[in-house]
């Protein structure tokens, strides 16, 4: 089994180059959501003044690295995503860490660069974290537990090391009704967390053949060994409350164990013990350090790592959210009131607290990117899951309908993108996710959120997310985080109210129902 050390994160908190900042403090709540007046200023305020206080208020949420703006890579397109990562496993020499909510099971080529990288380096480890539901839905018939098991019978498991995390939400009964098609409703492992010794690749994307080749996403490359070994530390805990895929002369060709070596008792045998041990062990790693000591900086860009831990955390001290809203919180302030931003999902499902903040920054523009129902991974799908288009469409109309109701239709609008059809020739689906804030005067990002959360209920209650805050200065880096913002609209269309009077948008009944349903039972979309 590979050995892994999972320690306190802890560094000096030193001064940024942004402007003048308040003292690090540990907030006594980590957000709000209330209606406080704006706070008013007399004279414009610099670029750096403004990014000063977001950064203040992120310190009291976060960890927080330093980097040089040159330590960040944002890449474009699924391909080069796929040859970036194949051509980091081929160099790897001591770890590579891989967590996503799934392989795809026929992802033999990617394995294949996994066992080269082994056979060539003896010193290497790996492991993988996927999702228990997701890993393992085929079986008996091929899945992604069977695809990666023969590394850990060529390689042994000290090298080699497979864990799945399971929700602790489903079980019991639940369990038994839910179908498997359906039931990632209720939770999962939904990190996006590619290492490869001291580089990271943060995404959304999960590692399979669409996410390598027509389904866009997101994916930006840390050349950072303090931020790769923090998000490996966040992937050997989450590992540690996870089961074991082991080889197996069973038809499936793998067991799927609870180890003694965990800290607490399996989610299924015992989850409120469970949580209490999850809880012990992250609760730790996410929140800021305790010391509030200075150091001189010398950057103008800091990462943020946010984590949304909500179903193992109590009391939840997750920090997406909580520094999400502290950004959206700030852009309604005054000095803040000709701000920009662009919000994309994959999924249209951003949770009612997030529309609402989003509304009340009241921007000079604001661009939401949805996938069209053509993009949608499940359009045509088989069963219930086929009906989630138009569940999506249902709220895209719902959150144009609040932006009439606000009076912002001048300035916010809805693109949905679209290139082609899915499952058809050149067909593409979509699934980038994140926030770009450009701060009044300027004309490209200070701050981008990218990972892997869909910014839905489902994320803030039932998954596990991993995510990064950049904020800069550096007008290259602004200029680089443009770029991304604006070519994921190009193959994006506004639209407005009568594209969803079309008839071939219009909801039914059925799908209503299905939302009611899946609400009802504990599940989210």
């Amino acid at each position: 089994m590979i050995v892994r050390s999972i320690t306190r994160y802890s560094r000096p908190r030193s001064t940024l180059t942004f402007g003048p900042r308040a003292s690090v403090r540990r907030a006594s709540r980590k957000y709000s959501t209330s209606n406080a007046p704006p706070i008013a200023s007399s004279t414009p305020q610099s670029g750096t003044s403004l990014l000063g206080a977001i950064t203040t208020e992120l310190d009291k949420i976060s960890p927080r690295f330093e980097v040089q703006p040159t330590q960040i890579q944002i890449l474009q397109s699924p391909t080069e995503f796929y040859d970036t990562l194949k051509a980091k496993i081929s160099k790897a020499k001591r770890r590579i860490y891989l967590s996503t909510l799934y392989i795809g099971k026929t992802e033999h080529e990617l394995i294949t660069a996994i066992r080269e990288a082994l056979k060539k380096n003896s010193e290497l480890q790996v492991s993988f974290l996927t999702d228990a539901l997701r890993g393992t839905r085929e079986t008996p018939d091929p899945s992604c537990a069977s695809l990666l098991i023969p590394l850990v019978a060529e390689f042994g498991p000290q090298r080699v090391e497979i864990r799945m995390f399971h929700t602790p939400n489903l079980t019991g009964l639940r369990k038994k009704v839910v179908p498997r098609r359906i039931n990632e409703g209720w939770g999962l492992q939904h990190m996006k967390l590619y290492g490869v010794d001291d580089e990271l690749i943060m995404s959304g994307a999960n590692l399979s053949s669409d996410y390598f080749t027509n389904r866009q996403d997101r994916y930006h490359v840390f050349f950072s060994t303090e931020i790769t070994s923090y998000f490996y530390k966040i992937h050997s805990a989450v590992c540690s409350l996870s089961y074991q895929i082991s080889p197996s002369p069973s038809p499936a060709g793998y067991t799927m164990t609870w180890p003694s070596s965990n800290p607490g008792p399996s989610p299924l045998s015992d989850p409120s013990s469970f949580k209490a041990q999850a809880n012990a062990l992250l609760a730790p790693l996410v929140s800021p350090p305790n010391s509030t000591k200075t150091t001189p900086s010398t950057t103008n860009t800091l990462v943020y790592p946010l984590l949304q831990f909500t179903p193992l955390l109590t009391p939840d001290t997750s920090t997406e959210l909580p520094a999400l809203h502290s950004l959206l919180q700030t852009l309604r302030t005054a000095p803040f009131a000709q701000s920009s931003w662009t919000f994309t999902a994959g999924y249209f499902n951003m949770s009612s607290p997030l529309r609402r903040l989003l509304l009340a920054t009241a921007p000079a523009r604001g661009t939401v990117i949805a996938a069209s129902p053509y993009a949608n991974g499940f359009y045509n799908s088989p069963g219930v899951s086929g009906m989630l288009p138009a569940a999506y469409t249902l709220l895209a109309r719902r959150f144009l309908d609040a932006v009439r109701r606000k009076g912002l239709d001048a300035q916010i609008e809805l693109k949905e993108w679209r290139r082609g059809t899915v499952n058809q020739p050149g067909g593409w689906t979509y699934h980038a996710k994140g926030l770009w804030v450009t701060l009044p005067g300027e004309v490209a990002p200070s701050v981008t959120l990218v990972g892997s959360s869909n910014y839905t209920k489902r994320s803030y209650s039932l998954d596990i997310e991993a995510n990064v805050m950049v904020v800069t200065g550096d007008e290259g880096l602004k200029k680089r985080m443009g770029d991304e913002e604006h070519w994921l609209q190009e193959w994006a269309g506004r639209v407005g109210k009568e594209e969803f009077e079309r008839p071939e948008r219009k909801v039914g009944v059925g799908v209503r129902l299905a939302m009611w349903v899946v609400a009802i039972l504990g599940g989210a979309l």
